[in-house]
């Protein structure tokens, strides 16, 4: 729940992707409740969602949410086509449409009177992918070419683009992007934990990109050894290819992750979470992480 004392404002955001509207034809059911479920007990703020797909509407009028669907406006707001969501306790302000709803969109939210931040909701296009990259026959300079062979070039470049007027502005409004990438952190592949990837430290692209622009990994931030906290995020039933490719990012000299978590367990299997056990719904985990705004 939000706090708001003399000087700070707390609030927490959540991200997920929650899998073709929680009713993926793999778990064989409506999923949606455990969903609503799931974010209550987060008590999450904020929540930015991936694969929508028609849900949207009932989950956050569950919530009792302001509700911003990332599309053309005039759609409906049930529409199973879209893909992006946002939902928040607070108003919404202005709406920040750029190149390709399917991929980003934001929007303005009025934490107080005074205190207004922006979110961007995300994803990337998921290919090329590899369950377990590290066993390619690729030195780490390659994986790297590799990585940027589809379209993360592209997409990234477009997108941090757009964004720069609002990273520009950070100290008056603060921001935070979240999203499914699609792919592995340059955080998570590094020296220290190279002996879990093959003996391989990867610079990977796309997170540095955002990292190049000024965002903070609010996961990593809080959990910097990623041997002991990997955060997976993603991960499939008797696969070896659980990989963190789901983030929280952020922006502002005056904002702070003072904690951060990410909860996954394979789709229809016990999800025990804050006192509580769901049916988990989802073949992704969810980020979460709680922020302190020094308000102005």
């Amino acid at each position: 729940m939000a706090q708001e004392e003399h000087k700070e404002l707390e609030f927490s955001v959540m991200v997920w992707n929650i899998w073709h509207g929680g009713k993926s034809e793999s778990i064989g059911r409506d999923g949606v409740e455990d969903v609503i479920g799931i974010i209550k007990a987060s008590e999450s703020d904020i929540i930015l969602m991936i694969e929508t797909y028609g849900s949207g509407k009932r989950i956050a009028d569950a919530l009792g949410y302001h509700y911003h669907l990332i599309a053309q406006q005039g759609t409906a707001l049930d529409d199973p086509a879209v893909n992006l969501s946002i939902m928040s306790r607070f108003p919404f302000g202005e709406r920040i449409d750029f190149y390709n709803y399917f991929n980003i969109g934001g929007i303005e939210i009025q934490l107080s009177e005074e205190e207004k931040i922006l979110v961007f909701d995300t994803w990337l296009n998921y290919q090329p992918w590899h369950d377990q990259p590290h066993l390619m026959e690729k030195s780490a300079e390659k994986l790297v070419d590799w990585e940027k062979s589809g379209t993360r070039t592209k997409e990234v470049g477009t997108i941090l683009a757009h964004l720069q007027p609002f990273l520009q502005n950070t100290n008056e409004r603060p921001l935070i992007l979240g999203g499914d990438f699609n792919v592995w952190s340059h955080l998570d592949w590094t020296e220290k934990s190279k002996d879990v990837h093959g003996g391989k430290e990867v610079p990977w692209w796309t997170t540095r990109q955002f990292e190049n622009a000024g965002l903070k990994d609010s996961f990593r931030e809080i959990n910097p050894n990623p041997k002991k906290h990997p955060g997976i995020s993603w991960g499939m039933p008797n696969k070896k290819d659980d990989h963190r490719i789901d983030y929280l990012l952020y922006k502002s000299k005056r904002l702070k992750a003072i904690s951060s978590e990410i909860h996954k367990v394979d789709y229809n299997q016990p999800l025990k979470f804050r006192g509580k056990t769901f049916n988990y719904p989802s073949d992704h985990g969810f980020v979460w992480a709680k922020y302190k705004l020094i308000k102005k």
